[in-house]
């Protein structure tokens, strides 16, 4: 007798219910990733996931080997390998954690449906959220729209249950196992590999570090890229390496905790919305959003990926995400408002861009951001609230550490001008170095313009 356990988002053996239950059960046990992009749709996994999850799985066969597991990695149609792994093992049981993205929920439907039929024990559990989507109401039996009622409605609730220690030895033995090709093949991995360590064991050190260290500070830092002040825990709560659960009660463990356990609901909230509204990755939750008027320009499009906008805080940012695989959520805000209300670029082309850049790329969190920021969305920004990059550079990155640091061209120039080189004397940029036009681009549109004509785009919008 024999458990699959077959492994997606939950690259950890830490608060493993789907594990705990198949070594629990005294059968042999075999671990399973299937490769299946082909299923996800159009959201298919990002270059910059790619190369987390290539050494996220090697994390994950040093960790089961420790309970003398073999991880197998099979590559097609999930079910059919299910099926395959089912005859090879003779497996009566399959069991899996959860997904809640729209094609996750109606593959795992369909997987459980034909294996159920065929005779096989299918036992699914929750790993990756605080709170079941479906279990979350409001007081007319709706899905919230609004964060801070869903967040006071959550924890009203009982807590979350506590986490589960890593299961004991099993036993299982080892099986042909695909090698996935999965890292690009230019070196744009690289500053990903020098600025991560995927895997729950550094998920882990990156926890307490952050409860020890960051923590007491994080409701005043948070907003600051120049400074190491976030948790930085985002990619490993993506890939399940650490577990929501083991979050919120490390978390707890300090006074501070409720600034940063409200960010943990946000992630909830975004799955909540996800599940009741599973349209929403390239549709605008509020439908008079289809007809707001946006502009196609590859150039400008262009510009704004490759940090070449002429605005130091926006082109920081991009040049961050594209070295690391991560942006600091500030700037996220900062250069996804640009991208919509200073250049009139549809919010699902910045999207497909940070899906396919960010580490933590995450079809929920992603979609909310876009929308929150387009203000189509639940608990949307006003479409009158329009970021000035110029402003948030000298509010949350007052001596330009953090321009300085991925904007290197600028180095040498001086504080006062930092956050516009624009508006330096010719004599202050001869000397930092600094050719507009050359060595850094001129502002590529004028924000006070954009900004009036953004208004007036959103007027109609609202038949103002």
């Amino acid at each position: 007798m024999a458990t699959i356990v077959w492994f997606r988002q939950d690259l950890r053996i830490e608060d493993h219910a789907a594990l705990t239950e198949a070594v629990n059960r005294g059968e042999e046990v075999y671990p399973v990733y299937i490769w299946s992009p082909e299923e996800e749709g159009d959201w298919k996994m990002g270059g910059a996931q790619k190369v987390w999850l290539h050494f996220s799985l090697k994390a994950l066969e040093a960790s089961l080997a420790k309970l003398n597991l073999h991880l197998t990695i099979r590559s097609g149609d999930s079910l059919k390998i299910l099926t395959e792994l089912i005859k090879e093992t003779k497996a009566h049981s399959v069991v899996w954690s959860r997904r809640y993205e729209p094609k996750g929920l109606k593959r795992d439907a369909e997987i459980k449906e034909a294996l159920t039929h065929s005779g096989v024990d299918v036992k699914s559990f929750n790993s990756q959220l605080l709170c079941e989507p479906w279990n979350i109401l409001n007081k007319l039996n709706k899905p919230f729209q609004v964060f801070t009622p869903f967040y006071k409605h959550c924890i009203s609730l009982k807590e979350p249950p506590k986490p589960l220690p890593a299961p004991a030895k099993s036993k299982g033995k080892k099986l042909k196992s695909d090698t996935l090709d999965l890292l690009p093949k230019i070196h744009w991995d690289e500053g990903i590999r020098h600025q991560w360590h995927p895997g729950s064991h550094d998920a882990e050190k990156a926890l307490r570090e952050f409860v020890k260290n960051r923590e007491k500070e994080y409701g005043e830092m948070r907003d600051r890229p120049d400074i190491f002040g976030t948790s930085r825990l985002s990619p490993y709560l993506h890939f399940g390496e650490i577990s929501p659960r083991e979050v919120y009660y490390e978390a707890k463990k300090s006074k501070e905790a409720e600034v940063y356990i409200r960010q943990l609901y946000w992630r909830e909230f975004a799955h909540h919305l996800l599940y009741y509204f599973p349209t929403t990755p390239t549709n605008p939750l509020r439908p008079e959003w289809s007809h707001f008027e946006w502009d196609r320009s590859p150039k400008l499009l262009k510009a704004w990926q490759n940090g070449l906008t002429g605005y130091p805080l926006v082109d920081a940012g991009m040049r961050e995400l594209w070295t690391t695989g991560w942006m600091h959520n500030r700037v996220r805000m900062v250069v996804g408002s640009f991208l919509i209300k200073d250049l009139f670029i549809h919010w699902v082309e910045g999207a497909k861009w940070f899906w396919d850049t960010l580490v933590d790329a995450d079809l929920a969190n992603n979609t909310m951001g876009w929308q929150w920021v387009a203000g189509c969305g639940a608990d949307a920004s006003p479409y009158f609230r329009i970021f000035n990059p110029t402003t948030q550079g000298e509010k949350f990155d007052p001596d330009g550490k953090y321009i300085r640091k991925w904007v290197p061209e600028l180095e040498k120039l001086e504080d006062k001008y930092i956050h516009e080189p624009s508006k330096a004397p010719p004599l202050v940029l001869r000397a930092a170095g600094v050719t507009l036009g050359k060595t850094y681009p001129y502002p590529i549109v004028d924000h006070d313009e954009r900004r009036k004509e953004a208004l007036v785009r959103y007027a109609k919008l609202k038949g103002e």
